[in-house]
């Protein structure tokens, strides 16, 4: 069993992790701080340290070149990213962002104990030993199931693309898996052996989009204490991976073209350009073309990077990959959970193959997760799913804001408050809320920061209303007139 060591400051997020981790098959240990692991610990007793950016006293980056041979991920927020390339550059194994996606975080933790040179053999080791995953899919693409006629040609495309420098733009809806895409054409390209730097373009204000993929020279604008490299420039020799390309801003578009063209980069308030050589994968949701139609996107961008395209097909279309899908990741999260092996009812079965999964295979996995969770019996059934029950009532709320949401079939209008998952009841309590609280009194309630609280509106796409600050404001006013 590998054994793991999480370095966070806050207990929430560090026991969340642990439990996480632990419920994966792994021995985790627990630490708050570079001083409590200096006492406590022997870094070279662990397989893998993961460890938060900031922490009191001294940074999570002080335990690279403690760790020694151990690899380390760091975790830190988007508003941190460039200090986290940062400590890629100075060793770290890898980022991941805050917040982090359950599966996100699995997934890495796979990937670095199978990938690292000391824990490669024991890791391969463990896999022949172990039964085949029933999720696994027959295109010999890790971590990508499907064996319909539209995933089987994915995979081959993905085996002739990968091998080539040519840019790779990505096209799928949210949640059918396009990072894990552009992950495989990394993994089977020359560069594989080279950094993969992922930036997600919606998660970075329009302000700062710039300044983090070229980066700056020291006294550029105000702020700029000191000269910082940007993402691109830290992809040298490898790959960048661009996700949401379809939200970048058009100043942004326009330096990406260039640095396209002629391969060349240029930090804001620099005179110089610097040659990179970096291989782009691109991804949206998004029509490109209509965009560009609408001049929203320029067109000769979209011609730029539309070279090689990878289609990603909707869940809803790829026929008896739904059921295989749903059993094997059932089977998956029994296993992880420590319940004995489960098996979907009739009635889940037409449920699971006759719903439109708008999320598709994001949304899937999280039903199964929770069905899994509150069933007490081996047999899931229709209602522990929770699909339209779920739904129901999110989508009331957030049409009561005026926020638009997907067409989903709706059958139930109950109170589905028991069946809300942690990022539900998230996006539940901030719609019935925040017209009558402040971000401060959010947050509070919500036992997060302002910053966190900002950062999980981003992530569900919640605007925030901003009359019900100046209303909130007025009626306090008034009452105390």
């Amino acid at each position: 069993m590998h054994k793991i060591l999480i370095v966070e400051d806050e207990s929430v997020i560090r026991v969340a992790l642990r439990r996480l981790l632990e419920r994966n098959n792994y021995e985790v240990s627990e630490a708050g701080s570079v001083q409590e692991v200096e006492r406590d610990h022997t870094l070279a007793d662990f397989d893998l340290v993961i460890s938060d950016l900031r922490l009191p006293g001294a940074p999570g980056t002080d335990l690279i070149k403690m760790a020694g041979d151990v690899p380390v991920l760091i975790m830190t927020s988007y508003a941190s990213l460039r200090s986290a390339v940062d400590s890629m550059r100075m060793g770290a194994v890898d980022y991941i962002a805050k917040p982090f996606d359950h599966g996100d975080m699995v997934s890495a933790v796979q990937r670095i104990i199978a990938d690292h040179p000391t824990l490669r053999a024991e890791a391969e080791a463990e896999r022949e030993s172990a039964p085949r995953d029933p999720a696994a899919g027959s295109g010999g693409i890790r971590g990508i199931v499907g064996n319909c006629p539209s995933m089987l040609a994915l995979f081959d495309h993905i085996e002739k693309v990968a091998p080539t420098d040519s840019t790779v733009l990505v096209l799928g809806e949210t949640g059918t898996g396009k990072e894990l895409v552009a992950r495989n054409v990394h993994q089977h390209s020359l560069r594989a052996d080279k950094t993969l730097i992922s930036v997600n373009c919606a998660a970075i204000p329009d302000t700062l989009i710039e300044s983090e993929l070229f980066g700056y020279e020291k006294g550029a604008f105000t702020g700029a204490n000191a000269s910082r490299m940007g993402l691109i420039e830290a992809a040298d020799g490898g790959t960048l991976f661009l996700d949401e390309i379809g939200e970048l801003p058009m100043e942004a578009q326009a330096r990406l073209l260039r640095f396209i063209q002629e391969g060349e980069i240029r930090r804001i308030g620099s005179v110089h350009s610097r040659k990179v050589n970096v291989r782009l994968i691109c991804a949206t949701h998004r029509n490109l073309h209509a965009l560009a139609q609408e001049g929203h996107f320029r067109h000769d961008l979209y011609y730029r990077i539309n070279v090689l395209r990878l289609q990603l097909p909707p869940l809803r279309e790829r026929g008896k990959d739904i059921l295989h899908l749903a059993e094997g990741l059932l089977q998956r999260q029994a296993e992880r959970l420590g319940k004995p092996a489960m098996r979907l009812s009739p009635r889940a079965i037409q449920a699971i193959t006759t719903y439109q999964w708008p999320g598709n295979v994001r949304e899937l996995e999280h039903a199964i997760e929770r069905a899994v969770v509150l069933s007490d019996e081996e047999e899931i059934d229709n209602k522990d799913l929770g699909i339209e029950l779920e739904l129901v009532n999110i989508n009331r709320i957030r049409g009561q804001q005026g926020i638009s949401t997907p067409a989903r079939p709706a059958t139930s209008s109950q109170d589905p408050q028991e069946d809300l998952s942690l990022e539900d009841y998230f996006q539940r309590f901030v719609l019935e809320h925040q017209d009558s609280m402040s971000e401060t009194e959010l947050a509070r309630k919500l036992g997060v920061s302002r910053k966190c609280l900002w950062e999980r509106r981003q992530r569900f796409n919640i605007p925030r209303n901003k009359t019900s600050g100046s209303n909130r404001r007025k009626s306090t006013s008034a009452e105390a007139k």
